[in-house]
């Protein structure tokens, strides 16, 4: 009776075990079935995505096939239309390049200025033979316009080219050149007009002078500066320090030459420059330049012994030492906030030949001159975008002998001078403007007080200035 009544029990407890078994198996079987719907789904969408990217990226491939197919049609255009242009054109184009790829480097300097100067008919510098045009004009002024354009010709050749606009209105050509890029071991040619590398003034262009007028002493010496139309060899030497090394030839271009109109020198210069860090705040350069030039006829003006005016004419050789040096001290080598530039240069003259001139008594006589000047100048820029400077000039008339014409023409025992201070302000690196006083002392028996304000602003891309 017992194991019946036992069996029973055991019916009664697995029954509903087996049917919550049989309950959950069939949610098992739900869930795989959605689980498997949404994967087919997902899969669905994912190649309709990628026949969708297959398609974009033919239409992309097919479209860049079409533009290059344009771009060749549009270059064989050009090409022919170039074609016919070199043909029809005197000189053929280097290199086959198109006009599109002429991209120079282009820069427009305005200059303009106020000066307040005294009313003195003739300037000069008192003991030398100076050419005219070097004073400042009186009042308001354009000072020089300056248009200045340079671009690389070919992997050998660069070139450049300034044009200066005076204040007359007169165009005149300050440098025309093309230099050598690829020669190597540090070498480079130099043809056409340009800046002689005598000195360390003289390859600066106004507009990039620390004063707004030039020293006594390249005034005297140039009357502004020196111009080679010849060429220049130029060597740099491979070593930690810096060695420059040239020499230029020329046909005489510029004061204190003349242009002779013959096939041989009218002038050359032998130059040498050096420099170096020390520390990282400080660095330098000194340099030695040697120029002889041929004079025929040079023009030059001056206050005879009777007090008349007369243009005097020089013939011979004229022999010219430069020495420079310039330290430069910048805070942690960074000039952003603060710097410091030392300028110092000393010139010898010695010329010898025959002169002549217009007042009444004077013959074409024997002419011998030994000269010399130089001037210091500092210029501190305190803090960003603001500088002060100061210099001094000093010529020394040395001896000087007119042969017959002593009775005629006058020998000085005097030392011009010049005092100049300036500040300025540059809001940023295309412009800046400028207020400049000079106490002058020039010219004998005479102390002039010259005011001036100018304004210098950069109109595009221009290369950078000399160390």
């Amino acid at each position: 009776m017992l194991r019946p009544t036992l069996m029973v029990a055991a019916l009664a407890i697995a029954l509903p075990s087996l049917s919550s078994s049989a309950h959950a198996d069939a949610n098992l079987d739900a869930l795989r079935a959605e689980l498997n719907q949404m994967k087919q789904s997902y899969e669905a969408r994912i190649q309709a995505l990628e026949t969708r990217l297959q398609a974009a990226e033919t239409q992309a491939s097919q479209a860049v096939k079409t533009a290059d197919q344009a771009e060749a049609q549009a270059k064989n255009a050009a090409d022919q239309t170039r074609t016919a242009e070199v043909q029809t054109a005197p000189v053929e184009s280097a290199a086959g390049s198109s006009a599109s790829s002429f991209n120079p480097d282009i820069s427009l300097i305005l200059q303009g200025q106020y000066a307040h100067l005294d009313d003195i008919e003739h300037r000069t510098i008192t003991g030398f033979l100076t050419p005219a045009g070097f004073e400042a004009s009186r009042g308001f002024s354009v000072a020089e316009t300056e248009l200045a354009l340079s671009a690389s010709v070919d992997p050998y050749f660069r070139g450049f080219l300034n044009a200066a606009i005076d204040p007359d209105g007169s165009v005149g050509v300050e440098e025309a050149w093309a230099e050598t890029t690829a020669l190597g071991h540090g070498f480079t040619i130099k043809a056409g007009r340009f800046l002689s590398a005598l000195g360390y003034q003289n390859q600066i262009h106004p507009h990039a002078w620390d004063f707004t007028t030039n020293n006594l002493m390249y005034d005297a010496a140039f009357g502004g500066s020196y111009t080679q139309d010849g060429a220049q060899v130029k060597w740099v030497a491979p070593t930690d320090l810096f060695m420059e090394f040239g020499a230029e030839m020329g046909n005489g271009y510029s004061f204190p030459s003349t242009t002779n109109n013959s096939n041989g020198l009218g002038d050359y210069t032998l130059f040498s420059h050096f420099g170096g860090d020390v520390g990282v705040s400080n660095s330098w350069t000194a340099g030695l330049s040697y120029l002889y030039g041929k004079a025929r006829d040079r023009e030059s003006a001056m206050t005879a012994l009777n007090g008349d005016w007369t243009q005097t004419y020089f013939s011979g050789d004229s022999k010219n030492w430069i020495a420079d040096f310039v330290w430069k001290w910048a805070p942690e080598g960074n000039p952003n906030e603060q710097n410091f530039k030392f300028v110092a240069e000393y010139f010898q003259r010695d010329e010898q030949g025959n002169l002549s001139c217009e007042v009444i008594g004077c013959v074409d006589s024997a002419y011998s001159s030994s000269q010399s000047g130089g001037y210091l100048q500092g210029v501190y820029q305190f803090m960003p975008h603001w500088r002060v400077g100061y210099r001094y000039d000093r010529l020394n008339d040395g001896r000087t002998h007119y042969g017959a014409n002593d009775a005629v023409l006058p020998v000085y025992d005097y030392a011009p001078t010049a005092n100049t201070l300036m500040v300025d302000y540059s809001p940023s690196e295309f412009s800046r403007l400028r207020l400049q006083y000079t106490q002058s002392q020039s010219m004998i028996g005479l102390t002039e007080n010259q005011f001036f304000v100018q304004y210098i602003m950069s109109l595009g891309a221009h290369g950078a200035h000399q160390y």
